[in-house]
């Protein structure tokens, strides 16, 4: 073993084993200590993340791998080791490059312990978009007042730090921004989810003003619903064009078993999985089933698993491209990106062993991804290969493996999973609602 990872393991035993304090006083002081050594943690991991990215970059350009390819499977490897998803492994490793390289005062004040890692990396990517001089003007204005200021505080004189020294840089990036506009769908806690849109200032005042100006005059209408529900349904219904929230068009499929479906026996209460969103509770399952409409037309689907596995029987195809029925197959037993720690919607179907390298377009050789970890994959010096029990191993430039396998499914307490046909019975069910117009 290395010696540097030798020492860092030792470091881990000691924290482990510290011994507790006997008073209060000295238990507030281990947690100051304790928060010390975390910000001079961050401050190593940062050091040393910039030093592999750098490496790597070195390597990947003497093979004359192209620079976004080369940096995508990078990033990827830097996620895994964080436990991480892509998305926040490819802005560490940004922040992390410019705090070690560029922000001087700011990372001896971290290494120190004096501030966290949020607050630095705060810095460093409020700081990203100047020039190097004009960062490092900006390093040395914030540090020494950065102990002493919260997450916001920072944030704030950090922009207004750039925004004195490149007052045109700024707003050309304030413009730039409009070109990330968008719209993500998010779970939230007791069944709700929260529809998020990502808009320039002007329109995002705008329309909050139009449902809260709509919501005022249908209160002083009568309207008995609260404030904010009211502009919550008059936000689904104008964006869905229908009279009524409770009327929208939708498709929504679960995966329950057939005991939660019916209410009967020991599994009745087993959780049900909701696609693109995930398990709710089996009694709102059934209401989305058999809710208060009866005019809307409803069907069940059944899918069906190996015995005992628990894995969702397999289809076969001949092709290059997997069918339509393949890709909503894995998006369903997948869930969510099958990267480790990612958990990014299912944007791709992919052929863990590529069909260039003779993979078969087979549900057992498929994996649902993302855009991001599927390009990372790409990166020279990936593989992946499939086990026989539905795990796929992933091995990175590096030499590290990591395993992922698909979600657990909603089972019946003893009851064994059965593979069957293209007849329905009593396995898995996946139950497909559409509430016509």
């Amino acid at each position: 073993m290395d010696e540097s990872v030798a020492t860092l393991r030792g470091v881990l035993d000691t924290l482990t084993a510290v011994p507790a304090a006997g008073l209060d006083p000295e238990r507030v002081d281990q947690i100051r200590l304790l928060e010390e050594i975390k910000s001079a943690a961050a401050a190593a991991q940062a050091r040393v993340t910039a030093q592999f990215v750098a490496s790597q970059r070195a390597a990947q350009t003497a093979a004359r791998v192209p620079a976004e390819r080369a940096q995508r499977g990078i990033a990827a490897q830097v996620g895994l080791a964080r436990r991480c998803s892509p998305y926040h492994a490819q802005r560490y490793v940004g922040w992390a490059t410019i705090l070690t390289r560029e922000l001087p005062a700011t990372f001896a004040a971290l290494a120190a312990g004096r501030i966290t890692e949020w607050r630095a990396m705060i810095v460093a990517r409020e700081t990203a978009w100047l020039s190097r001089e004009h960062r490092a003007a900006v390093d040395a204005e914030l540090a020494p007042q950065l102990e002493s200021l919260g997450d916001r505080r920072v944030e704030a004189a950090a922009k207004q730090a750039a925004y004195r020294l490149d007052p045109r840089g700024y707003v050309g990036r304030t413009s730039a921004a409009a070109g990330d506009r968008r719209v993500t769908l998010r779970p939230a806690p007791d069944a709700m989810c929260r529809l998020t849109a990502f808009l320039p200032v002007a329109q995002g005042v705008a329309c909050y003003a139009t449902l809260a100006r709509h919501a005022d005059l249908s209160t002083a209408a009568g309207d008995g619903r609260s404030r904010g529900q009211i502009m919550a349904d008059t936000l689904v219904e104008r964006v869905t064009g229908q009279a009524a929230a409770g009327d929208v068009p939708v498709e929504i499929q679960l995966v329950m078993t057939d005991q939660a479906l019916l209410s009967a026996g020991p599994g009745a209460e087993e959780p049900a999985l909701l696609s693109g969103y995930g398990p709710i509770p089996a009694e709102i399952a059934r209401d989305l089933i058999s809710g208060p409409a009866p005019a809307v037309p409803r069907w069940i689907r059944r899918l069906y698993t190996t015995p005992g596995a628990g894995r969702l029987t397999a289809l076969e195809s001949g092709r290059r491209l997997f069918t339509p029925g393949q890709r909503r197959f894995v998006a369903l037993r997948d869930q969510t990106c099958r990267t480790p720690w990612c958990d990014a919607p299912i944007r791709h179907t992919d052929h863990v062993v590529s069909s260039d390298r003779a993979g078969p377009t087979h549900v057992d050789n498929a994996q649902g991804l993302c855009a991001a970890c599927n390009y990372a994959k790409e990166a020279p010096g990936w593989t992946a290969h499939p086990t026989p029990e539905g795990t796929v191993v992933t091995r990175t430039p590096t030499g590290h493996q990591y395993r992922s396998r698909a979600p657990d499914l909603p089972r019946a307490p003893g009851r064994p999973r059965i593979v069957t046909g293209d007849r329905w019975s009593p396995a898995v069910n996946i139950v497909r609602w559409h509430h016509a117009a």
